[in-house]
């Protein structure tokens, strides 16, 4: 439980989860349990929804619990936050569409009583349509519970930031950063409609229970300004604070900002000074906001920036900084793989067995170079048996156009030779005429998805030629999950972890590098990752003998690093190395100049990457440790073998 000292930075009730299927699970059974409540009344229990990627482990438990445990929803009245504006109701981004296959088509739910704001009446009646649906609301009795998540701009519903606390349901125009986060589920920017319908502020303040949900290091800012800052309509969610019976639920990365998680010494938490981690969170912290080497520190410092109780128990400053100096210390090495014939006592990887086998698991078919590129280079120069896994296609980031190339290269490259009776030809006829009907969102063919495919498979393997990657060493997985054509794809499924499986058992790696993006709610590396932990962990239960000699190492993706006191692998790169690292990430030339999920930064991969390199290269020299151009960081994934 949070303690009182613990909470007085937060305006606000917030519960911290391992991860958000825990947090899911706990607010669907919160859920139930009213439904229940209400049905055993003979009441209905009016459910205020939300869309996006946040809530959708949560409606994943809810159909459980109807299927497998009778929750029936019989006696539920829904009404939804908000709709994109033009909408129709079919098309792939509706959240009308978005409801029913996350939730409603799997209930008992009676249809006249879900309530979804209509993103296709006319301009001139949508004053009308925003009245009726508040005085809906009121008729049903309020919203009993209502299911939040947050926006990067602080928005709750469609409410941007200037949505007033007494604001109503409404026609509104979308922040630039909230089109930019949807241009992924809209295939680009361009075609993410500039309008939406929302319930207000004032409307969802009006509920009789609230509770947000947010997942990710993503929305950790925000969550941060929402919980402990002050209430303005710069942040919509601040108005939450108003509100008696809000409950703020999040996993431990969305909550990483937060005072009591961040500098818990701040808020007069009662902290174990004897465990090293907490000790180098707080030593790597205060070196940082004092902007001084961490063997600059001194009594007065720890003294004056709330960590005297660390000093009280450690002893001089001097000693506690020699010691974090020298776990730090400990993280560099230029040997990933592990040095031959060397004490590596203190070093990250062991020496023997040399050379290794190394798995590189890889979520799409560029992740590998544009996120570990210099280490996976350096494996390779040292002399280690290097596989690189491909775990999906990659084929939806790939722009029409490029297929429209390929497709007439062959058909060219058909006639040319005189190879066949032109059915390349015929193809290509097929794939433009497919794309120049296309619409904005629509899936592609299958044959698009095939050259697309094709397409990140050939620059992922002129990627590992240049990192002098073996042909048989690359790895393409096409992990089932993935192939929808679309932006949303499936859960982890069975014949995702099997493929897993036989891949990691012929290789029988010593080392395994994976995308630790473990908070990422709903993406590629997630369900990737997953996928990897869960064949390991079958593997360990089968008692796999050669699983004694792996160790797993994460990685994260191009846009943010490990923070500085959780890396336990820090690989250095030479200027030469970074620009060897660029040149294998040039391989994938779909994705260059301009990818088509760029997400919400706009430069490209490499730039990203080699930012990140040169950034926590200089957070380390800032520290008082070695200067290097870039660094590569990596956490160990730590497992334990069963017993026998």
């Amino acid at each position: 439980m949070d303690t009182a000292a613990e909470l007085r930075a937060e305006r606000l009730p917030t519960t911290i989860y391992a991860d958000s299927e825990q947090a899911s699970v706990a607010v669907a059974r919160q859920i139930a349990e009213l439904i229940r409540q209400k049905a055993a009344a003979g009441q209905m229990c009016v459910l205020g929804l939300a869309t996006g990627s946040t809530p959708t482990r949560l409606y994943e438990e809810l159909v459980r619990l109807h299927q497998q445990e009778g929750l029936s929803f019989r006696n539920v009245i829904s009404f939804n936050l908000d709709e994109y504006y033009p909408m129709r109701p079919d098309s792939l981004q509706s959240y009308v569409r978005f409801m029913h296959e996350y939730l409603f088509d799997h209930l008992d739910i009676l249809p006249e009583n879900i309530h979804i704001p209509d993103g296709t009446i006319a301009q001139e009646q949508v004053a009308d349509f925003c009245q009726r649906y508040e005085e809906q609301i009121k008729e049903a009795g309020g919203i009993d519970l209502q299911v939040l998540g947050i926006g990067r701009t602080g928005h709750i519903g469609f409410n941007e930031p200037g949505s007033g606390a007494g604001s109503r349901t409404r026609l509104i125009t979308l922040d630039h950063i909230t089109r930019t986060d949807a241009a992924s589920d809209f295939y680009g920017e361009e075609n993410v409609p500039r309008r939406a319908l929302t319930m207000g502020v004032g409307t969802i303040l009006e509920a009789h229970r609230i509770v947000l949900l947010a997942w990710g290091e993503g929305k950790a800012a925000v969550v941060k300004r929402m919980v402990e800052g002050d209430m303005s309509d710069s942040v919509p969610a601040t108005y939450l604070q108003q509100h008696s019976a809000v409950q703020v639920v999040l996993d431990e990365a969305a909550s990483a900002e937060l005072t009591r998680v961040k500098t818990p010494w701040l808020v007069g938490s009662s902290l174990n000074w004897q465990d090293a981690a907490t000790v180098r969170k707080a030593v790597t912290w205060l070196a940082r906001t004092l902007q001084k080497p961490i063997l600059k520190l001194t009594d007065e410092d720890y003294n004056e920036n709330g960590l005297s109780g660390l000093l009280a128990e450690s002893g001089l400053a001097y000693d506690i900084n020699i010691r974090v100096f020298r776990q730090l210390q400990r993280t560099i090495t230029g040997w990933p793989g592990g040095k031959p014939n060397a004490d590596d006592t203190d070093r990250p990887e062991r020496g023997a067995p040399f050379p290794k086998r190394v798995l590189i698991f890889s979520p799409h078919p560029d992740d590998d170079v544009i996120s570990m590129g210099g280490t996976l280079l350096r494996l390779v120069d040292q002399g280690h048996e290097v596989h690189v896994a491909y775990q999906t296609s990659g084929n939806i980031a790939v722009f029409d156009d490029e297929a429209v190339r390929f497709a007439e290269f062959v058909a060219e490259y058909d006639e040319a030779f005189r190879l066949d009776d032109q059915p390349a030809e015929r193809l290509y006829r097929r794939v433009t005429d497919f794309l120049r009907q296309k619409h904005p969102g629509q899936v592609d063919s299958a044959e698009v998805q095939q050259i697309k495919g094709l397409i990140r498979r050939g620059e992922a393997k002129s990627a590992c030629r240049y990192a002098g990657v073996p042909d048989q060493n690359a790895h393409f997985m096409d992990l089932p999950f993935y192939e929808t054509g679309r932006v949303r794809k499936k859960p982890i499924g069975e014949e995702d972890i099997r493929l897993t499986m036989e891949l990691l058992e012929p290789i029988r790696p010593h080392q395994v590098y994976a995308a630790g993006d473990l908070s990422d709610p709903h993406g590629t590396h997630r369900v990737c990752l997953a996928a990897v932990f869960e064949a390991i962990r079958r593997l360990q239960a089968a008692q796999t003998s050669w699983l004694a000699e792996c160790r797993v190492w994460l990685y994260r993706g191009a846009w943010q690093e490990w923070d500085i006191d959780q890396i336990e692998m820090a690989v250095p790169l030479s200027p030469q190395e970074l620009t060897r690292k660029r040149r294998a990430i040039f391989k994938h030339q779909s994705q260059k100049d301009r990818p088509l999920f760029p997400g919400a930064d706009q430069r490209e991969f490499w730039q990203r990457a080699e930012e990140r390199n040169r950034t926590t290269a200089r957070l380390y020299d800032q520290l008082g440790l070695p200067e290097y151009e870039g660094i590569e960081a990596f956490v160990r994934w730590k497992f334990e073998q069963p017993s026998a």
